[in-house]
């Protein structure tokens, strides 16, 4: 079964303006839900705690079947622990990182790291985001050479960054296909990822 890593958030309107003015917040819910649509059925999907997103896939979750419950691997840091939604019983399988000295930044960059390294993945896929997305992009890079990484560049932001950043770009799909369910289909089938049948 395929592995694929989802790195996705949705820009703050307060952040930097290189990625809320290029976001377009209806195409990462979209493109979050098609991921989860596509990849489900054939793995699993892994990933780390967001306000915006979490609820999201929690919401998603709990439309497939009892048996693709665990298929969903989410991370969160324990300095957010004051913080985790109701959202998060949702999953069965979370993995909350401890706390680096109390510090938000060295939290945040030992669940990603532990995120990262701890998995091995068939696929990353980046979606709008912001400056975090752009950091596991990198990390992702460093820990998975040669692993394909998919940056739907059609949802703005740092996902539009990251795919300016890598050489294989293929803009009839990551830039201007906003068919997702599709567009996933595709970029699975081409690491082997075929759905389960009954």
């Amino acid at each position: 079964m395929i592995r694929v890593f989802l790195s996705a958030s949705v820009p703050l309107p307060d952040c930097d303006k290189k990625f809320a003015e290029t976001a377009d917040v209806i195409a990462i819910r979209e493109a979050v839900k098609a991921v989860v649509g596509e990849v489900i059925p054939r793995g699993f999907l892994v990933f780390g705690g967001h306000p915006a997103i979490t609820p999201l896939v929690a919401r998603l979750l709990r439309t497939v079947g009892p048996e693709s419950r665990g298929r969903f691997i989410l991370y969160q840091s324990a300095f957010f622990s004051d913080r985790f939604g109701a959202d998060n019983d949702d999953f069965i399988d979370v993995r909350i990182i401890p706390t680096v000295r109390r510090s938000r930044k060295l939290s945040l960059a030992r669940m990603r790291e532990r995120m990262i390294k701890d998995n091995q993945f068939d696929a990353g896929v980046f979606i709008g985001g912001m400056e975090g997305v752009l950091e596991e992009f990198e990390l992702f890079k460093r820990a998975h050479p040669g692993t394909p990484v998919w940056p739907i560049a059609s949802t703005g932001a740092a996902a539009k960054s990251v795919f300016e950043m890598t050489s294989s770009q293929r803009p009839e799909l990551f830039a201007r296909e906003m068919t997702y369910p599709k567009l996933f289909r595709t970029l699975l089938s081409e690491i082997g990822g075929a759905a389960e049948t009954a």
